[in-house]
């Protein structure tokens, strides 16, 4: 069996209710993804298939927004607290990825 690989190193420890709530959001896209396998596979038309598709991609974006408000609470207040401002370069860098 092949090992993941992690994308990066770095690592952030959630709280119980962030990461359940995190994981909730992504069972739901999961759900949705499957559902538009299935009206594919069941021959939906078009349109119908391109609505649930925008859905999902509102949900995607939720996540982010999501993750994102997190991510700034936490760890880039935490790192300018430290006195290390490389995190908002990181941001800084992030953000235009996120905006595609």
């Amino acid at each position: 069996m092949e090992e993941l690989q992690c994308c990066c190193q770095k690592k952030k420890q959630r709280s119980e209710g962030e990461a359940k709530g995190l994981i909730n959001r992504l069972s739901r896209i999961e759900g949705q993804v499957r559902g538009i396998r299935r009206m594919v596979e069941e021959q939906a038309y078009c349109t119908d298939i391109l609505v649930q598709v925008s859905a999902i991609n509102a949900a995607l974006n939720a996540f982010n927004r999501e993750l994102l408000a997190e991510h700034i609470r936490t760890c880039v207040a935490e790192g300018l607290r430290d006195g290390n401002e490389d995190v908002v370069e990181e941001l800084v860098q992030t953000l235009p990825k996120l905006m595609k």
